[in-house]
C-alpha cells in the first residue's frame, strides 16, 4: 500500500480516518492534521506563474494580468499572497506596456526617441512581446 504523506508537516506518519463526500480522509498520527487525497484539478503551467508574478513586479494590476495572460485575477492574487511577493514602492515612474510581435519590436527599437528618459523590460508571451516601458510622471 502507498503511504500518503501529510501536507501539514510531510510526516509519512498517517492512517486512514473514514471516507468524506466518497473520498478517503486521513489523519496525521504527528501533528493530528486531517486530510483528504488531492483532488485532480487543473493546475496551471510555471511558466505562467512566473510571468505573472514579474508583470506584477513590473508595475501591472491584476486585471492587466488577466488580461495579457489569460489567467484568472484572483489566482494571480493567491499566488502573490504565496510567493510573498512585495513591489518596490517607487512612485517617481510609471510602467505603461505594450503587445508587439517580432517586427513591431524591431521597428520599435530603431525610433531613439521611444528610449529617451525611460527605462525598458521586454519580456516573451508565446508568439509575442511585451515591452513594459517606465517614464517619468511630467509634473
Amino acid at each position: 500500500m502507498k503511504t500518503k504523506t501529510c501536507p501539514n508537516c510531510s510526516s509519512d506518519d498517517c492512517v486512514k480516518s473514514g471516507i468524506v463526500n466518497n473520498r478517503q480522509r486521513y489523519k496525521c498520527k504527528s501533528c493530528n492534521y486531517f486530510f483528504t487525497v488531492n483532488k485532480l484539478g487543473k493546475k496551471i503551467d510555471d511558466y505562467f506563474v512566473n510571468k505573472a508574478l514579474q508583470l506584477y513586479l513590473e508595475g501591472l494590476s491584476y486585471r492587466e494580468i488577466e488580461r495579457i495572460l489569460g489567467v484568472s485575477h484572483v489566482s494571480i492574487l493567491n499566488w502573490v499572497k504565496r510567493y510573498g511577493i512585495k513591489r518596490p514602492q517607487n512612485k517617481n515612474y510609471h510602467p505603461t506596456y505594450k503587445i508587439l510581435n517580432a517586427k513591431e519590436l524591431g521597428i520599435y527599437f530603431q525610433n531613439a526617441e521611444n528610449l529617451k528618459g525611460a527605462g525598458v523590460l521586454v519580456t516573451e508571451l508565446g508568439d509575442k512581446f511585451m515591452l513594459i516601458k517606465w517614464e517619468r510622471f511630467k509634473d
